[in-house]
């Protein structure tokens, strides 16, 4: 950009001593006659520039498509009062929207008021300012002033920038606004507000408006599917974009990607296979973007296999797709091939960014690869010139505190530039319950607690570590508190798919239509594994309570329920993958092991640290997690 403006500086030399402008003061920062205006387009004949005053809005209006600077943009604008009216070419509109895009929302507002005879563009720019910086009051302050100053009729243009910026409150007031003038039958404002009521979870106001499309575009249709999705509603998603596709709208790399993200996020895999199939038939699998978001979800619904071979199927993929794929090993555990992975991505020219550094800290972490991770953290600042984050020193402390030392942990999170987030002191938390640690518990759960008084996982944590020390009326303590501050415990609950369904399981369900079945299933499993040498944990059961009440309280956990269920209806050769909305407690780890033994199934449980897959009586996590 520089050595181009520098190419620009002899046409304002010759426009300037052409025309011999003088020096003179404008309103706008009080600007005198700069010494050079940097204009993008002009030609040279005989290594002299030729200057034809009708170019000269051309050449200016070229040199605010380009502009990139506030001191530039002033150095046009300076030009544009000496030689131009605002009103030539909307050059005063261009001038108040680049003043916006730049941050300087001041000069534009000035710059605004100095416009005489403004027209509806000129308002629409004016208005786009504050849109585009999500100031609602202000935007809908202009509309207000277009209306009553200028006596300025809106159109669907004013709608949609306000729309984009408003509130539920405010959108309801535009809408009316929409409605009362005939501009709610535009497309364009129709998926505006499509958007907006989605965006706040208004799903039936947005259908509404939907419907009232008379012929919906793949925007549209992007819009009531993207915010199903968004919203957890994947499966009315699916059925908007199966609609679309009746009616000849063919999917983009948009719809796709929309459609792909809200898979991943409940971990399902029939869907994810059809989309999979519609992707190579509509020829889409050349969009690095789309087989990213394909390599992603399979991740993510347990498929680690299906994510290496759709990475190795890419011809070109990029920075994010490489950072895809390193997530995706860091997620199921294996830190080794996370490593191996980063090396070869280096290798191969790429520059790792601080996303990718997250991922591999947290690939380390899960593995227990604690002198690479302090490597890892070492040189992403001193070699790669990425500054540490505090996603980062997460990571690390969670590297500390998972293999024993909370020292360590402890003197990082002192050394700390910024303020440690609740991320930074959860994961040393974690690292108190695992290890016992009630003394360091208790004043990292002070500090969570104080940075998030409502969030019952800190509280839990805290009882967690009272509990497996034997201190009960310390734990009754944090159980009364919460009562008394009205923080509820999130109920555990475990998904499984099956039969293009989703089925959900808490503890001691009663609720599934197959329950009776699903509680012979078990028992039946428990009595096997008993006989293999399983034996109950009942150190998972925060309740002071006998210990047969325990083992009976243990053995109905949300996991157990589905791996039941998943025995009784999918095929042997098929993996069982369940999805935990917490972490999986100890003791279904270790009862998964022996199920996955003596039923000769794999299987795999996604909570929300990472992946841990069962088989042959090992877990991949090799019991650290």
């Amino acid at each position: 950009m520089l050595s181009s403006n520098r190419n620009l500086c002899s046409l304002f030399n010759f426009i300037t001593s052409k025309h011999k402008f003088k020096p003179q003061t404008i309103s706008l920062h009080n600007l005198t006659d700069p010494p050079t205006l940097f204009i993008s387009s002009h030609r040279q004949y005989n290594s002299q520039p030729q200057y034809n005053s009708n170019s000269l809005p051309e050449s200016l209006i070229s040199s605010i498509n380009l502009c990139s600077s506030i001191p530039i943009c002033q150095s046009i604008h300076s030009t544009v009062v000496k030689c131009l009216s605002y009103n030539v070419c909307f050059i005063g509109d261009r001038l108040v929207s680049l003043y916006g895009k730049l941050g300087s929302v001041n000069d534009a507002h000035q710059l605004f008021d100095e416009i005489p005879d403004k027209d509806l563009v000129s308002w629409n720019s004016f208005i786009s300012v504050f849109s585009r910086i999500g100031d609602a009051g202000l935007s809908l302050n202009v509309f207000y002033r277009m209306r009553n100053e200028d006596g300025m009729c809106p159109n669907e243009i004013t709608v949609i920038s306000l729309v984009s910026v408003c509130g539920i409150v405010e959108g309801g007031y535009v809408h009316g606004f929409a409605v009362k003038t005939g501009l709610l039958s535009e497309t364009k404002v129709l998926n505006s507000f499509v958007n907006m009521y989605g965006k706040y979870g208004v799903l039936n106001a947005a259908c509404r408006l939907f419907q009232m499309i008379k012929l919906p575009n793949l925007v549209s249709w992007n819009s009531i599917i993207k915010i199903h999705v968004q919203n957890g509603v994947l499966e009315k998603g699916v059925l908007y974009f199966n609609v679309m596709r009746r009616v000849g709208i063919y999917a983009d790399q948009a719809t796709i990607v929309t459609v792909l993200q809200g898979c991943g996020d409940i971990g399902v895999g029939k869907v994810v296979d059809a989309f999979h199939g519609n992707v190579l038939r509509s020829g889409l699998d050349k969009s690095v973007p789309i087989m990213t978001a394909l390599l992603n979800v399979y991740a993510k619904s347990g498929r680690l296999a299906a994510s290496c071979d759709i990475f190795e199927e890419m011809k070109e993929p990029d920075m994010i797709a490489w950072t895809a794929m390193l997530a995706a090993y860091a997620m199921h555990g294996y830190g080794r091939h996370a490593v191996e992975h980063f090396d070869f991505m280096v290798e191969k020219g790429f520059k790792p960014d601080h996303v990718t550094f997250t991922h591999l800290l947290s690939a380390c972490s899960h593995s227990g690869l604690v002198d690479e991770g302090m490597r890892f953290f070492n040189i992403m600042s001193s070699v790669y010139k990425v500054k540490p984050r505090l996603d980062h020193y997460s990571c690390m402390v969670d590297l500390y505190g998972r293999s024993g030392r909370l020292n360590d942990a402890r003197d990082l999170i002192d050394s700390m530039p910024m303020e440690p987030n609740a991320g930074v002191w959860g994961a040393l938390l974690n690292g108190c319950k695992v290890y016992g640690d009630v003394e360091l518990g208790e004043e990292v759960a002070g500090k969570l607690i104080n940075l998030n008084p409502s969030d019952p996982r800190n509280y839990i944590m805290l009882s967690s570590i009272y509990s497996k020390a034997g201190r009960w009326v310390d734990f009754a303590k944090v159980r009364s508190l919460m009562k008394d501050r009205c923080v509820v415990k999130i109920a555990g609950c475990s998904f499984i798919e099956h039969d293009h369904k989703i089925h959900r399981f808490v503890v001691s369900d009663q609720t599934h239509p197959d329950i009776k079945r699903i509680h012979v299933k078990l028992n039946e499993i428990m009595n096997k594994i008993e006989e293999a040498g399983y034996v109950t944990n009942t150190e998972f059961v925060v309740h002071d309570v006998e210990e047969d009440v325990k083992g009976d309280l243990v053995k109905l956990h949300s996991e157990k329920l589905a791996i039941a269920f998943g025995l009784l209806v999918c095929n042997n050769n098929v993996p069982l993958v369940i999805t935990k909305n917490l972490r999986i407690c100890g003791d279904c780890h270790n009862m998964a092991k022996f199920v996955s033994l003596v039923e000769n199934r794999v299987i795999v449980i996604r909570d929300t640290r990472r992946f841990h897959h069962f088989a042959d009586g090992l877990c991949s996590c090799d019991d650290y997690w």
